[in-house]
């Protein structure tokens, strides 16, 4: 196996400034029961088959673990485990076969990533049999935010990154897009920008033929107590902007107040998200998102609507007010 990019190392392949440094379900139309996750009761109204349980229930009873919704007509999956080590399962195939998938049809394999909790989901996927069976010459990454601190600072997402994931797979250096960190925000979001369109020119990036943005191959995403998704934080005026690709913040709600983040059309341009959610902290925003709330509030996540699939992933405790 090739050796894994060592810490700092960057491509000078690229051009300098490329330097690689709302939703409700009130119904389910099909849910889906492994037997090996669920231990639980299943309502009455629950119609189940050996294989398959068609639901006309609302989401609100439907807490039950091990369960999958599929929102056929929003191209919407939910998916609820009983613990977050078998959510990081789950999410390591998934995110497999669709490396395996983009790698055999395009040659690349285009994933953007956030920081925060969702790094730790990613853990399975450096151990067997995902570091030995990916392709991971084919990968490229990005980041959907980044804190605009130095790389080796505690509050980097690529230093989050590296520490538990990047450092421990074969991913080619040249092929890690970090954000130029000795630049102020703004300066970073308009060198990163300019980094995509590069790719884009280059064909490692494909674009969107419905809207124009960028559209990458997959994005993983966690989401934040108060509902923010990347740095795009409930009520800010960032929510819409529709020109950039990327773009900076210098007051975010959540320190480190400078940082870049994607733009949401560029986020619903992917092929697929998964949205990788955890604890119960973040009940009351799932609750709004997929379930019956009487909260009004529109949240960032509930913006969340790829040209593609969106999967959330959910622990028990994240979906305990469904």
């Amino acid at each position: 196996m090739a050796k894994a990019a060592s810490f700092l190392s960057f491509s000078t392949s690229l051009p300098k400034l490329c330097r690689p440094f709302s939703i409700s379900i009130t119904q389910l139309p099909q849910v889906s029961l492994n037997s090996k996750k669920l231990n639980c009761s299943i309502s009455s109204a629950l119609k189940i088959s050996r294989r398959t349980v068609t639901a006309t229930t609302k989401a609100s009873s439907m807490a039950s673990s091990g369960i999958t919704t599929v929102d056929q007509n929003n191209r919407k999956v939910v998916e609820v485990f009983v613990t977050e080590e078998e959510l990081a399962v789950s999410l390591a195939k998934y995110t497999a076969d669709l490396s395996d998938k983009f790698a055999k049809e395009r040659g690349s394999f285009t994933v953007v990533v956030s920081g925060g909790s969702l790094i730790k989901s990613l853990r399975k996927l450096v151990e067997a049999p995902y570091v030995d069976s990916i392709d991971w010459s084919k990968w490229h990454v990005f980041w959907v935010d980044e804190r605009v601190v130095p790389k080796d600072h505690p509050d980097s997402n690529y230093k989050l990154a590296f520490d538990s994931f990047l450092s421990k797979v074969p991913i080619p250096s040249g092929n890690v897009y970090a954000i130029n960190d000795a630049l102020s925000a703004e300066g970073a979001a308009d060198d990163y920008e300019t980094c995509l369109k590069h790719l884009v020119h280059t064909g490692v990036i494909n674009i969107s033929s419905v809207s124009g943005f960028p559209k990458f191959d997959l994005m993983l995403v966690g989401m934040g107590p108060d509902g923010h998704v990347a740095s795009l934080f409930p009520g800010h005026p960032l929510l819409k902007e529709n020109q950039k690709w990327v773009t900076h913040i210098t007051d975010s709600p959540k320190p480190p107040p400078g940082r870049i983040t994607f733009t949401f059309p560029v986020i619903n341009s992917s092929s697929y998200i998964a949205l990788v959610v955890c604890g119960a902290g973040k009940a009351s925003v799932v609750q709004t998102a997929l379930g019956k709330s009487q909260n009004t509030d529109v949240f960032p996540v509930q913006m969340v609507s790829p040209e593609g699939e969106l999967k959330w992933f959910l622990d028990k405790d994240a979906a305990s007010k469904l």
